[in-house]
C-alpha cells in the first residue's frame, strides 16, 4: 500500500512539474483530469462500486471541464 502511494504521489509531482510551459487551456485540461480521477476513483469506492471506474469516467471529464475553464483563461488575455 505504501508503494503504491508512494508511485501516485511522485507521477502526480512530475505531471504538475511539467506543465511549465502549457497553455492555459492544456493546463487545465491535465489538472481537471488528475483531479476527477482523483474524485472518480474515491467517491466510487466509497459508493462500493469499481474505483477504476470511477477514475475513467472521473478523469474523463475532469479533463473536459479544465479545457473548458482553461480556454475562457486564454482568452481573457
Amino acid at each position: 500500500m505504501k508503494k503504491t502511494i508512494i508511485v501516485t504521489v511522485l507521477v502526480l509531482t512530475l505531471g504538475f512539474v511539467a506543465c511549465t510551459r502549457m497553455t492555459p487551456t492544456q493546463q487545465g485540461a491535465l489538472s481537471g483530469a488528475a483531479i476527477g480521477a482523483a474524485a472518480g476513483a474515491g467517491i466510487s469506492a466509497i459508493a462500493g462500486g469499481n474505483a477504476g471506474v470511477g477514475a475513467l469516467l472521473g478523469g474523463g471529464l475532469g479533463a473536459v471541464a479544465g479545457t473548458v475553464v482553461g480556454s475562457q483563461q486564454e482568452r481573457r488575455y
